[in-house]
């Protein structure tokens, strides 16, 4: 898993699937005709993509029972830091409406300052009338100032690949990709890179629901394959509430642990390790090819690279490719499956 099943016992924060983040991709749009005519004004453009609610299900996970949407009235959040000091500087909010006749609508917000640290839904009202796309066609609008943001929402197919069966018996890889032919709901960004701050940025994304009239944060997170897989049962709910600011703190002792003991690694090394994914924020250079750690792409295998991450190097990649249904343009992900 990527960022799926992230709640105890490998069950869907909030037993909902619709509230369960997948994935965050963070990388640079390609140059196009199409793309440059778009952003003629400001060259450099970054792609922010959050993913949820999947259909995937490998055993021993039990089938999903709800439908495509995206969970009426929650608080989808994409969080971007600009200064290194791990809070929100800039934050894309995103709320949704009943799911009616097979259709949705969403309200999307753009927020800085203080405002991209308020859990609600804050600043300017970018969209309310945002289509979701449940049949595979593409429905983008231009927002903000003189259009200059690009989005999209919808059910797409899951870009993840692993070889899950492999992982549970042995890492005995088995050229099974137990994600292929299934969906998640996206929210696809194209946004000049000038309103993301001037220099390296964070990202992390969160869902939040209400509950007795108050917002609580059910998951979150910014690198891949990270909260199901290190964090115990017990913990994984925790961490899911809980703010990146806060995760050296939170988990730098005992995930350092963890690696020493699964991975073999000295103590100062195991600590490094956990430092490279603590917080839990994935940093992007744009200056600089995008690939996990430095943002993500669809393509990264990035199952592989937290296995051998989590045992020193120990367990070889899996050899799965990426799915060749992906996008060389917006929104990137290729169609939903059937």
């Amino acid at each position: 898993m990527s960022n799926h099943f992230s709640a105890d016992n490998l069950k869907f924060p909030g037993d909902d699937r619709r509230l369960d983040l997948t994935d965050v991709f963070v990388f640079q749009a390609p140059a196009s005709p199409e793309h440059h005519l778009l952003h003629r004004h400001h060259p450099g453009t970054t792609v922010l993509i959050m993913d949820s609610n999947p259909t995937s299900a490998p055993p021993p996970i039990p089938a999903p029972v709800t439908g495509p949407e995206f969970y009426p009235g929650a608080v989808y959040r994409i969080n971007i830091d600009t200064d290194g000091d791990n809070h929100a500087d800039v934050a894309f909010t995103f709320t949704f409406s009943e799911y009616e006749n097979g259709t949705q609508t969403g309200t999307a917000w753009y927020a800085t300052g203080a405002q991209a640290r308020q859990p609600e839904p804050a600043g300017e009202m970018l969209t309310d009338s945002l289509p979701v796309s449940f049949d595979g066609t593409a429905r983008p609008v231009q927002v903000g100032g003189s259009g200059r943001i690009r989005l999209c929402a919808g059910l797409r197919s899951d870009p993840f690949f692993a070889d899950v069966e492999g992982a549970l018996h042995g890492f005995v890889w088995t050229g099974h990709d137990d994600f292929a032919g299934n969906n998640v709901d996206s929210i696809v960004l194209e946004v000049p890179a000038d309103m993301l701050g001037d220099g390296p940025i964070g990202v992390w994304a969160s869902i939040s629901r209400r509950s007795n009239g108050v917002l609580e944060q059910m998951d979150r997170g910014g690198n891949p394959t990270i909260n199901p897989f290190i964090n115990p049962d017990g913990e994984k709910n925790l961490f899911n509430s809980r703010q990146p600011a806060d995760d050296v703190a939170n988990y730098l002792g005992p995930w350092s642990e963890i690696l020493q003991n699964a991975g073999g690694y000295p103590p100062e090394q195991a600590r490094a390790a956990a430092l490279q994914v603590l917080p839990d924020i994935l940093h992007y250079d744009h200056t600089q090819p995008a690939t996990y750690p430095n943002g993500r792409v669809l393509t990264d295998d990035v199952y592989s690279t937290r296995f051998a991450w989590l045992t020193n190097g120990k367990v070889p990649p899996s050899g799965l490719k990426p799915h060749d249904d992906l996008l060389a343009q917006f929104p990137y992900l290729g169609p939903p499956n059937p």
